[in-house]
């Protein structure tokens, strides 16, 4: 490739695909590429084989970069599945499967860790760490595979202090795989997908006192560094597998959610990008962390030092692909704008289980009064959506979270434009909707960012970020939808998922703008 033209890469690790975008300064998309990943789903176990991470990145590059010209590639950047981790022997050879963000298994261990003083949800990377070497490194009880648990009363290392207890294991995060081969040798981890592994963000430290509680030895964990840090360069070895020329500057990248938050522009304090695929994900930006005693919100460290509160429900768009196999979503869509609001009231999760706005392990799908017909379960289920998206900003609004910034809207579930004006008008406020809405671009955001061209992340990711509408919400239908938001606050309160000082206050705000302080 000529040194001519500046751009960037964006290598987006899904769950069901790798996407990598070549991405201009100013947000012109030069080159694309995709390859697919297959897993294993059985119950409450989720896993993919490593090795495939690496063979769709090599794939989905080369087609990305496949007759590109005339362009320097100034750097790249790898996103995650939030919570996705292994093992790796110390040379970063995968030698488990990668346990995915929404495996189940390691609920037990879960309780172990929150028993041991770290807040972690059941599918964090932590319990699953715990689960792993379980399973590969001998009992993390106190096995002398793992070193000796600490007696009662003993000195516990302060926890900025790694202690010399070696692992023949390394812990890995989905993206530290990537990084490792693009480089050659292993390289920290990010903060961002650090933090569901326990990284104390605040303090910058691994908790290895609660480490050696658990079992786990600390050379376990990765050195972790800020997000936009540059790892190193890409070797000869992986330009020729890659495509990606030798000497391009890697940068530590962030989770796909963070990725898809810089990919949306929504970087300055008080903003909020509002993620619908299978799943709902809410992400922001506060000069200080926000602060929730029951663990459901949680902070990300931004690249300049910031941070990035947020929470995932389990309600999304998935729930109309379970409900209606084959449906066009269009032709649904249409009929579904005469039942304003709808003859039902839903809360519609895609599997058991809610973590945000509240924290409810049994939770299930709900349905409130009975459907007339097809259109009118379909408007009930996107309602139901908008609903849930609404509570959790009345539950960020109770947190004391800054929400009077723009709102953005991405994911799949942004391609519905019915959708997006009936989110607008249940929330009672304006939302964009930008062209590219990939996490990959958030990705190549950042690695402009990292290797220094030119200003802050929100600078950077503004130049890139084209905004292809604005909605505003309608007048009198904000109001419109009070009554069945009101109905399903109740409900949730009743069957004892929805803490009662959260619904109060979601009572207080029914007709309001969610933006209103």
């Amino acid at each position: 490739m000529a040194d001519g033209r500046e751009a960037w890469l964006g290598i987006d690790l899904g769950t069901q695909s790798v996407r990598v975008l070549l991405v201009a300064a100013d947000g012109t998309v030069l080159g694309r590429g995709s390859a697919p990943l297959g897993g294993h789903r059985e119950g409450e176990r989720h896993e993919q084989d490593p090795e495939e991470w690496w063979a769709g990145v090599c794939a989905a590059s080369r087609q990305a970069l496949g007759g590109v010209t005339g362009v320097r590639i100034g750097g790249l950047a790898v996103c995650g599945t939030s919570g996705t981790v292994l093992l790796t022997d110390p040379a970063g050879r995968p030698v488990s499967p990668g346990l995915m963000y929404d495996d189940g298994r390691a609920a037990r261990e879960a309780a172990r860790v929150r028993a041991a003083g770290v807040a972690v949800q059941d599918t964090w990377a932590l319990p699953k760490a715990v689960w792993l070497m379980g399973e590969y490194g001998g009992d993390v009880a106190g096995a002398a595979a793992v070193g000796p648990r600490a007696s009662p009363g003993a000195h516990r290392p302060h926890p900025h202090l790694r202690p010399a207890r070696p692992s023949r294991f390394r812990l890995a995060h989905q993206p530290d795989v990537i990084v490792g081969r693009l480089v050659g040798v292993p390289r920290p981890a990010d903060s961002s997908h650090a933090l569901k592994t326990g990284y104390d963000l605040e303090r910058d430290a691994w908790p290895y006192a609660a480490f050696a509680e658990l079992g786990l030895p600390d050379g376990l964990f990765p050195d972790v560094v800020r997000p936009g840090t540059p790892l190193g360069e890409v070797g000869a070895e992986a330009s020729e597998a890659t495509g990606i020329p030798a000497g391009t500057r890697v940068v530590a990248g962030m989770t796909d959610g963070c990725a898809a938050q810089i990919a949306s522009g929504a970087l300055r304090p008080g903003s909020w990008n509002s993620v619908l695929g299978t799943t709902l994900v809410l992400k922001g930006v506060s000069t200080t962390p926000v602060h929730d005693p029951a663990g459901v919100v949680y902070n990300h460290r931004a690249p300049d030092g910031g941070w990035l509160p947020g929470g995932a429900s389990g309600v999304g768009a998935g729930v109309l692909t379970a409900s209606f196999a084959g449906a066009d979503p269009a032709a649904m869509d249409e009929r579904a704008a005469a039942y304003e609001p709808s003859g039902a009231v839903t809360y519609p999760l895609v599997s058991s289980g809610e973590r945000f706005p509240f924290r409810a392990p049994d939770a299930s799908a709900l349905v409130l009064g009975q459907p007339r017909d097809d259109a009118d379960l379909w408007a009930a289920l996107l309602q139901g959506v908008a609903f849930t998206e609404r509570l959790c900003l009345d539950y960020l609004h109770h947190l004391g979270a800054p929400l009077d910034g723009p709102l953005t809207f991405t994911g799949g579930g942004a391609r519905s434009r019915y959708w997006n004006q009936l989110r607008a008008d249940i929330l009672g406020r304006p939302a964009r909707v930008p062209v590219q809405t990939e996490p990959a671009l958030g990705m190549a955001a950042l690695a402009a960012h990292g290797t220094g061209a030119g200003g802050s992340l929100a600078d950077v990711a503004e130049r890139m970020v084209r905004v292809r509408t604005v909605l505003e919400p309608r007048p009198g239908r904000t109001a419109l939808f009070a009554e069945p938001y009101a109905r399903l606050i109740d409900e949730l309160t009743a069957r004892g998922w929805l803490p009662p000082p959260v619904a109060a206050h979601a009572r207080t705000r029914l007709d309001r703008n969610t933006a209103d302080s």
